[in-house]
């Protein structure tokens, strides 16, 4: 989730609770698919299930992506990529309230869009990169990572669940705080941060995702390599990876 600021683009980093996958660490939000995540494809627009696919390189389910990355964007921080027609949601208590239902599932993310006439930004949120976890790890994530500028007049707040603090830093900011010791961050948000870190306006990020996308993305998975007893990772590219 991106922001302009006086200081360059700032991005939205979200604290975890420990105990939970990447617990104590500051990352971006996000979450996992739901397995009911298809029937959004209808409140979508901007993308379809087609060019999601191809775009993620998926026989089937690409769109899903999309609904559960701007699902779970809204369940952590009450930020909503949608719209009425052409206007973004509004930051309401309503549509706040209805946030709670969701994130406790009382409430099924698609009978909030049909109940609410609302259709998810599916070209607001820009793919641009896919990371996986290395082989020796006992419990394995795929994860894609998306980014979208904040929309007008609505605000981050965490949920008190899942995550107990938020920040708005610009990436060089947060990487400098893990340098210090003063953020703990996974090493894939560290490497992400690096490649936004080079930009200084939000549309030049955006530019940036959708050249990463025209491109094709690849999948990156680090190899964790014992120097010494001490533990790194390395990534494709890096000159130690096999």
């Amino acid at each position: 989730m991106l922001r302009e600021s006086p200081h360059g683009p700032e991005l939205l980093m979200v604290r975890r609770r420990a105990g939970d996958a990447f617990g104590d660490n500051y990352a971006f939000p996000g979450g996992i698919l739901d397995a009911d995540e298809f029937l959004a494809r209808g409140h979508c627009a901007g993308i379809d299930n087609d060019a999601a696919n191809a775009l993620l390189k998926l026989a089937e389910g690409g769109l899903d992506y999309f609904s559960a990355a701007i699902r779970e964007l809204f369940e952590e921080t009450g930020v909503l990529l949608a719209r009425h027609g052409d206007d973004w949601a509004a930051d309401s208590p309503l549509i706040q309230k209805l946030r709670i239902r969701v994130d406790k599932a009382t409430l099924a993310w698609p009978d909030f869009l049909r109940d609410q006439n609302l259709q998810m930004a599916g070209d607001a949120v820009h793919y641009f990169a896919h990371w996986e976890t290395p082989l020796n790890r006992a419990k394995r994530w795929s994860t894609r990572f998306f980014l979208a500028q904040l929309p007008a007049g609505q605000n981050a707040s965490h949920d008190d669940g899942e995550l107990t603090e938020i920040k708005w830093l610009t990436a060089t900011e947060a990487l400098s705080a893990g340098r210090s010791g003063n953020m703990k961050l996974p090493f894939p948000t560290v490497r992400n941060l690096q490649a936004l870190a080079e930009f200084n306006t939000v549309d030049a990020l955006v530019e940036w995702a959708r050249q990463q996308a025209r491109n094709g993305i690849e999948k990156i998975r680090p190899v964790e390599l014992s120097d010494d007893g001490k533990h790194r990772f390395v990534i494709p590219g890096d000159r130690d990876y096999p």
